[in-house]
């Protein structure tokens, strides 16, 4: 493993491998009654979010907990950045605290870049989103819930998904959860198909490793995981399709349109998700939507990252067995 996470296309396929082989191992620690491990006790790390979130900032504190990891929350709102605090200003002042580990949401794509990269701060840098670039924690807790649907919890242990044909539906422009996983599926040797309305296709997307489509109904049959994003209205300067229902009839996945997919085919999404919009409620509530599955498949992947870059080398088993004993 690198020293910092801050994109999913840095990741090879021995590095994924190894993250999703050690989520396996964390997991188990969730089906324990005690569901913490020793592992980063006596280390400091810091959830520095500038922008809003619910999932995967609380999803990276439980990681940190369950590792005995000292956590600080930091948000944006209330501190000196609404005062015009510079992101220098505020890592030289985490550095100066002794913190080991950055986990950095920001709404400037390359923030966690730079932040990794300038020499202000000297701890691990973990990318939780920085505005429509990237992704990474995101894009491997959807590679595991698809290697744990689509080839099993135990047997899937040293795969990758080779062969396995997914379709990313919806705002691919304004995604980041779209770029990351397109990165990371392509590196586990899958193929992927992104469907969207032309207006939000980004351009240069055709030196991106997949395929894109307009028709969805004409992917689904061939899919073995299709994965609904959401509109982003918030990033939208301009209207990018006519009306919602026009969005929802041509791009809205409902349950006449799932039973077009394979039988052994699921349904994801990154949430949060709009019922009616790009999901029906028929849809987002049966089983093969793995929305939940992906939340609680978030913190074993966190966990893994954590251990990964501040852990040691020891492999994950060795420190999940001990405490089981």
């Amino acid at each position: 493993m690198q020293r910092h996470l801050i994109s999913a296309a840095d990741l090879t396929r021995d590095d994924a491998v190894l993250i999703l082989d050690t989520a396996e191992e964390m997991a188990r620690v969730a089906d324990r009654p005690i569901k913490k491990l020793p592992t980063l006790r006596g280390r400091t790390v810091v959830n520095l979010f500038f922008e809003d979130s619910t999932r995967t900032r609380i999803s990276f504190e439980a990681a940190e907990k369950r590792l005995s990891a000292d956590v600080i929350n930091f948000t944006a709102k209330g501190s000196s950045v609404s005062k015009g605090e510079s992101l220098k200003d505020t890592a030289q002042t985490l550095e100066a605290m002794g913190v080991d580990a950055v986990v950095i949401r920001h709404g400037a794509s390359g923030a966690p870049y730079r932040l990794a990269n300038s020499g202000w701060i000297d701890a691990a840098v973990i990318n939780a989103g920085d505005g429509t670039h990237q992704h990474p924690t995101q894009a491997l807790l959807d590679a595991f819930t698809m290697r744990r649907r689509l080839v099993g919890r135990d047997a899937g242990l040293g795969q990758d998904l080779d062969g396995r044909r997914i379709t990313i539906v919806g705002d691919v422009l304004h995604s980041r959860v779209a770029r990351s996983n397109v990165d990371l599926l392509h590196t586990l040797g899958a193929e992927v198909t992104l469907v969207a309305p032309p207006t939000l296709v980004p351009v240069g997307v055709e030196t991106w490793p997949c395929e894109v489509s307009y028709d969805l109904d004409s992917t689904l049959p061939k899919s073995d995981a299709v994965m609904m994003l959401r509109v982003q209205r918030e990033r939208m300067n301009a209207a990018f399709f006519p009306t919602e229902r026009e969005y929802s009839r041509r791009y809205g996945l409902d349950g006449e349109r799932m039973a077009k997919m394979p039988e052994h085919a699921i349904v994801m999404h990154p949430g949060p998700m709009v019922r009616g919009m790009e999901i029906t409620a028929e849809v987002a509530d049966s089983e093969r939507c793995t929305a939940i599955e992906q939340v609680a498949n978030g913190v074993s992947i966190r966990m893994a990252v954590l251990y990964l870059l501040l852990g040691g080398n020891e492999p994950a088993a060795a420190h999940t067995r001990t405490e089981e004993k």
